[in-house]
């Protein structure tokens, strides 16, 4: 290949000159934005972050995203405002996040409820779980407990199927709909049985008449089960996660219960509005990363019966994406719905 050397240089067309002045300053440009970008992830956040939590307080996804974004703030200085908006299974407090400025100033703590159950379970919903909102990161997990009363016959899962199968038995709920109730649908056609679903307004009524002989079985999730397991009122006859409770390391799963692959947990995800800027969300997915890691973070989230989850906000989206269509199907198959 010939060069031509002027002034130890290569010479050059004048249409040459200007493809390069307009490659370098389109170099350039992308510099600034890349630059621009640097700068605002770097400011994030220049004033008050908004959480929302679609629950009331003190509730399990209130006192986990307090627990979360304190050591957050802890750790950045960042000013962090939790607010509750409860109502309609969460919808109201996600809606006011999927219509909020996308500018990563206001966050929305959804859960298996809001982003997986409801779109299928409601008929008209305020937004799209999977258009409306921008993944940031998995939180956490939990799973649902099966549980009796300490003085029913009931000592295993086989036991309480094949009672099942000789008789209806009836089964509590927090309500219809809720990861419990939907939980044992999921179970009952596992299992072969079919059952009374006896839906309560909440989850104490609910325990109180498992515990009053009213119903026989019940799947609640661990804050409301363990302090009546530690009382000796109610046993557990197995969890719905993968993997066993560190809290209840001696109650199987009912995968190992002769059910293999069964898994259903009510999990906790950071999303922002549609549109937020990838940088501002990169920053608030390293930073639940970083709280999360921390040892002091993972001992509080197990001892209310939670295991800590994370990573990327691709994950978390492919996540919610599959948790949909696999809820969706339950609730459709329940024939659950709520007006």
């Amino acid at each position: 290949m010939n060069h031509t050397f002027a002034n130890n240089r290569i010479a050059t067309t004048p249409g040459q000159t200007l493809g390069r002045a307009v490659l370098g300053f389109a170099l350039s440009a992308l510099l600034a934005v890349g630059a621009t970008a640097a700068v605002a992830a770097d400011a994030y956040p220049s004033q008050p972050v908004r959480l929302i939590v679609p629950f009331p307080p003190a509730g399990g996804t209130d006192v986990l995203s307090r627990l979360v974004f304190n050591k957050i703030g802890m750790a950045t200085k960042w000013n962090v405002v939790v607010e509750n908006r409860a109502g309609a299974g969460g919808n109201i407090g996600l809606d006011s996040v999927a219509t909020a400025k996308p500018d990563g100033y206001t966050l929305g703590m959804g859960q298996t409820a809001n982003l997986a159950i409801n779109p299928t379970l409601y008929p008209k919903m305020p937004y799209n779980a999977q258009k409306d909102f921008t993944p940031v990161a998995l939180v956490a997990a939990q799973p649902v407990v099966l549980i009796v009363r300490n003085d029913a016959p009931y000592k295993n899962v086989a036991d309480l199927v094949a009672a099942a199968k000789a008789k209806q038995l009836s089964m509590a709920s927090a309500g219809t709909g809720t990861v419990g109730h939907l939980t044992g649908e999921m179970f009952a056609r596992r299992a072969g049985i079919k059952m009374l679903h006896v839906p309560y307004k909440g989850a104490s009524p609910a325990l109180t008449d498992l515990l009053g002989g009213q119903t026989d079985f019940y799947f609640a999730t661990p804050p409301i089960a363990m302090p009546m397991i530690k009382a000796g009122k109610v046993r557990a006859l197995a969890v719905t996660s993968a993997r066993r409770m560190p809290l209840l390391s001696a109650v199987p799963t009912i995968a190992e219960s002769g059910y293999a692959g069964f898994q259903a947990e009510d999990w906790k995800a950071l999303v922002a509005p549609a549109g937020t800027p990838p940088e501002v969300v990169a920053r608030l997915n390293a930073e639940v990363n970083k709280a999360l890691a921390q040892p002091d973070t993972v001992s509080k989230l197990r001892e209310e019966g939670s295991e800590p989850r994370g990573g990327s906000a691709k994950d978390l989206g492919a996540f919610i994406q599959s948790e949909n269509t696999r809820w969706g199907d339950i609730v459709r198959q329940s024939g659950a719905h709520v007006e």
